[in-house]
């Protein structure tokens, strides 16, 4: 059960911006128990033989990981269930040691039938302002 609660979409405004969520520089170990953990097993994110021989530096982060902090944004401001769609495209690597920053901003208010719902731009950026991430989620407010 959730303690979120969602928003009045009388007391959301265009521009609103989304409690961000600020993660600690990423770590081999926290790579290898989102591998665990997603069964995405592939060797570019744990192994730094095979990642070199890919021709990266090192390992980096799955793209899947990156769009779930994002999405814990989303579900930082609403309760799961109010998420009707995300969406989100990979725009660059993450790597050992990026800090990530997930943000959200309301770009759109609208309504779908009888449905009151706002249009969410996300994305995600690395403490040198590299995006990793941008999207954007249609939520459904009371």
């Amino acid at each position: 059960m959730s303690s979120v609660t969602t928003p009045r979409y009388a007391d959301v405004a265009v521009g609103d911006a989304l409690p961000s969520l600020d993660l600690p520089p990423v770590t081999r170990a926290m790579l290898a128990v989102y591998c665990g953990a997603s069964g995405d097993h592939n060797p570019v994110h744990v192994d730094l033989d095979f990642a070199r021989a890919s021709g990266l530096d090192d390992v980096i982060a799955h793209g899947m990981l990156v769009m779930a902090w994002t999405g814990r944004v989303l579900t930082g401001w609403v309760p799961q269930s109010a998420i009707v769609s995300f969406d989100t495209r990979f725009l660059a690597v993450t790597r050992i040691g990026d800090a990530i920053t997930a943000r959200g901003e309301v770009i759109e208010k609208f309504v779908d039938g009888e449905r009151r719902c706002v249009r969410v731009a996300v994305s995600a950026v690395d403490q040198h302002g590299e995006t990793k991430t941008s999207g954007s989620a249609i939520v459904a407010l009371a």
